[in-house]
Formats: structure tokens, sequence, C-alpha cells
């Protein structure tokens, strides 16, 4: 099978962890990159790893043209723009294949479905991108338990958490453009991947119905003056426009075939102070369960005070590492742990046999239904019933007070 060229919009963070995992993807070549910043970098280096002959585009629909998949790797606040420019070009010609944007799909519901809309609209096979169901160790214990799932029935509770200290860029900090705080940017991953592991083996990934939702969100560490003075140094004011910094949520899902009720915890933070970031599954069925937590490593390495100041980037050990000297852990391959190389390979096979990926773009609406009913229930602090037609109905125009920008309404800012 010949290799999709993949074109990309952005050059921050994201999208160069995932052009280090395309050097571990046979069936892609990087041929385009598009963005407002670090478009020549990333292109230099696609070359140097062996990634394809990769072009700088002055334009999305440019790139389109010259590709066969579009990746939208760029900020929240500016993907719906992004996908009106990418149908536009497979409206006048551009014989793209599919489109892939990572998650979240968008801030609140009529923005992701806006975004589906479009997609549909021009033609175009699409692939969500979550990288926490495609990550092998996730995988492996699912597969492991197959036959205990068989005999003892499937996964009845599933604990999900992402934590780390903090995101990169100051847009991820700004709740009016991120589209909130950490229940927005981390609660998708969390929720995803709960989702996924209590599904039974073989169904779809929206068999589970979601029943009610209850969360919690609140700012901990990042209201406090001293921390609010960090942000303010990134041109982030967090007593004016306040998003929360830990979420925590129960999600109850009902079996149509059998009528059980399952559960999903979800907690996530930017207050964990610790190593790095660290992804930690749990799944409890009858008689069996597993464990998955990405800070548990066989590597380690030790730098003391004395080669601390050797220390080019701690990053290159493990992603949002929180010191540079000590004992720190070390993940040789992340791009591969969390999930990232699986999932463009996934994309590029579907989409160059003419579907969707495993998790297509209804599926990320499903996921941004999700977050936004966290958020009313917080907001309420009440169970939200999403089997009652006029939660669902509200759902859809609903924008939470964070991503209003109010979220001083509901958080405390010391």
């Amino acid at each position: 099978m010949a290799a999709m060229k993949l074109g990309m919009v952005g050059a921050g963070f994201v999208a160069k962890f995932h052009a280090r995992a395309l050097a571990q993807v046979r069936n892609i070549e990087l041929a385009g990159v598009t963005a407002l910043a670090g478009a020549e970098e990333l292109a230099k280096s696609a070359k140097q790893e062996g990634l394809g002959d990769t072009k700088v585009y002055k334009d999305v629909k440019e790139m389109a043209k010259n590709v066969d998949a579009v990746a939208i790797f760029i900020p929240n606040f500016a993907r719906l723009e992004t996908m009106e420019q990418i149908a536009e070009a497979a409206k006048e010609g551009a014989k793209l294949k599919g489109v892939i944007c990572e998650k979240p799909l968008a801030r609140n519901m009529k923005e992701a479905r806006r975004m589906v809309e479009l997609a549909d609209g021009a033609g175009l096979k699409t692939a969500y991108f979550e990288n926490q169901i495609f990550m092998p160790t996730v995988r492996n214990a699912m597969d492991q338990l197959a036959p205990q799932q068989k005999a003892m029935g499937p996964i009845h509770l599933t604990r999900s958490n992402e934590e780390h200290g903090g995101p990169h860029e100051p847009w991820f900090w700004d709740p009016t453009r991120q589209g909130g705080g950490v229940l927005c940017d981390m609660g998708c991953h969390s929720i995803a991947v709960g989702w996924y592991v209590l599904t039974p083996i073989g169904k779809p990934v929206t068999f589970l119905e979601p029943q009610t939702v209850t969360a919690t969100t609140l700012l901990l560490k990042w209201g406090k003056e001293d921390w609010r003075a960090k942000l303010m140094e990134r041109g982030v004011d967090y007593s004016k426009t306040p998003a929360e910094d830990f979420a925590t949520a129960i999600i109850t899902f009902k079996n149509p075939d059998t009528g059980q009720i399952v559960m999903g915890q979800v907690t996530d933070s930017w207050m964990y102070d610790a190593p790095g970031l660290r992804l930690l599954m749990e799944g409890y069925g009858a008689g069996y369960s597993f464990v998955v937590n990405s800070l548990e490593s066989p590597s380690h390495i030790f730098i003391a005070d004395v080669a601390a100041e050797a220390v080019a980037d701690a990053e290159l050990a493990l992603e949002k590492a929180q010191a540079s000297r000590g004992l720190l852990t070390l993940q040789a391959n992340e791009a591969d742990l969390y999930g990232y190389v699986a999932e463009n390979a996934d994309a590029a096979t579907a989409f160059m046999a003419g579907k969707d990926a495993y998790l297509p773009w209804s599926y990320g609406l499903e996921i941004t239904k999700l977050i936004m009913a966290g958020y009313m229930s917080a907001e309420r602090g009440t169970t939200l019933d999403l089997t009652d037609a006029a939660v669902q109905k509200e759902l859809e125009t609903y924008v939470p007070l964070i991503q209003q920008g109010k979220g001083g309404e509901i958080l405390q800012v010391l």
C-alpha cells in the first residue's frame, strides 16, 4: 500500500510529538506543514528524520491540494475556522481522503457539531485523535483479560487519571480560547479511555449509553497569589478569567443488551507536583483487574546538583518533567507509550482504504457532550441526567461559565 501523504496544520508541541510518532509508522509521509510559527523548523527536522520531502505551505488550502490528508494540530479556538478552509478546499477539488483532529474536537457542542457537519458536507473521512485508547499498555491489558471478560463479564468500574504540573503554552491556561481548564484539556482523555475500557470486547466505542454525570471543578493551586503571579508572567490573569486546575467526575453507563450499569471515575489535574506527566488507569471486573501507570518505568537516570547545570531539556526524559536533578524517571519512547504511533497508523490505513478511522469525529462529538455535561453538573452542584431529553437539548447550546471567562463566579481565587 502506498504511503499516505499527510499535511500538518500547526508546528507546536503536539505537532512535534506526532512527528516523533511518524518516524515509527511505515504508511505515512509527512508531506507538508503550515503554521503561524515553526513550520520551517518542523519541516527541516522531518526531512532529517526521513519522514519525506516535507514542504512548507503558505496556507491550509494550498497544502490541501498537495496531500492525501490534513491533520489539525492547532489551538482549540482556531480549529473551526481551519476546518472551514479545509472543507472549502475539498469542495474546490482538493482530492483529500480524510481529515484528522487532535483532541478535543471543539470547545463546546455547537462548534463540535459544526466540525462534523463540515467534514460530512465535504465528503471527508475523519479521525479523532484520542491517543490513550491506543496506548499499547491499555490494549495489551484488554487483550490479556479477554478470556476473563468472556467468562466473568465485562469490566464494571474504571478509574482514569491524567495529571501534571500545568500546560506548555499560555493559550491552554486561557479558558475562553482553550474551552475551559483541565476538564476540557485532559478530561477528554480520561473520559474516553474509561468509556473504552468499560465497553464489552467487540462492541462499538459508543455501545454503552451514558446515563448520569456528577462532576466537581476546583481551582486549588493556580488561584493562589504566588502561582497567579507566575501565570501573569505568561500573559494569563487568573484574577479575572480563572479556569479549574482540578476536576473529578463520575459517569455511569448502561449496557443496552443487559441493562447493567457500570461506572467510570475520572480525575484530572494541573497541580500534580511530581516527576512529570502521569497517566493512571485501573479497570475492575468480577475476579480480575488491571493497572496502567505511565510513571512506572524500568529506566531511571540520576543527576547530582553539581551536574544539573548541564541539563539541556528535562522533557527529553519525560513529558512535563518538573525537575532537572535527582532520581528522574525515563521513558525511552513516549510517542509509542502514549498511543501516538498506533493512532497515526490507524488513521493512515483507514483513509487509504476509504474509511473513517477507528475513532471518527462523531465519537469526538460524544466526548465533547460528556465534557459539557461535566461542566454543567459542576456549575449546578447536581447529578446530571443524560437520559433527559431536555438536558440533551440544553447541552447543544451550553457554554460553561468558565469558558465564557466567568470562572470567578464559581471558582475560588485567593
